[in-house]
């Protein structure tokens, strides 16, 4: 479920300015996308593990509070990351 090293570099360096860019929030939203999506075929085969649901919950917040602070920061960088992540329409 979780990510594993090999992902995490994939992930850094495909958003990341560079391989050591792990804090920028395009990176973080990235990394919080893909335990999502992991997070909820889990869910789609327990439908009762309630940790997980408040945990993927939790994870879905994060990633909107991040993505509203990189809308107001970088309006370009935000459209080109939810057009990446295919997050919206």
């Amino acid at each position: 479920m979780s990510i594993n090293l090999e992902n995490k570099k994939e992930i850094v360096k495909k958003f990341g300015a560079n391989e050591k860019d792990t804090g920028s929030a395009e990176v973080q939203i990235a990394m919080l996308s893909k335990k999502i999506t992991d997070l909820t075929e889990h869910m789609k085969l327990n439908k009762k593990d309630f940790s997980t649901k408040r945990g993927l919950l939790m994870m879905v917040g994060k990633r909107k509070r991040l993505l509203a602070y990189l809308k107001d920061i970088n309006l370009d960088g935000y459209r080109a990351l939810v057009k990446k992540l295919k997050l919206r329409g």
